[in-house]
């Protein structure tokens, strides 16, 4: 998986995640967490759930640090690096 590869899996991931907002026109530096009302804790907690599934990873709370949510590029650099 590489760069655009993990850009991509976290936008698809997130469009699953918050279902009643269009991420189709979202960038790297669009914004997450604090921005957007529906991306909360719950939110983030089916992310991670969803990423462990997708990648077949197990994420432990050392590998989850509030500025990897961020930006839609901070979760696919995340995404990028548990792949590793």
């Amino acid at each position: 998986m590489n760069d655009s590869d993990s850009l991509a899996l976290a936008k698809s991931l997130l469009d699953q995640v918050l279902p009643a907002t269009d991420v189709s026109q979202w960038r790297e530096k669009t914004p997450l967490l604090g921005a957007l009302p529906d991306f909360d804790s719950m939110a983030m907690v089916a992310l991670i759930t969803m990423v462990e599934d997708s990648m077949g990873v197990i994420v432990s709370d050392s590998d989850i640090r509030a500025e990897d949510f961020e930006t839609l590029g901070s979760v696919a650099a995340w995404i990028e690096q548990l792949k590793s």
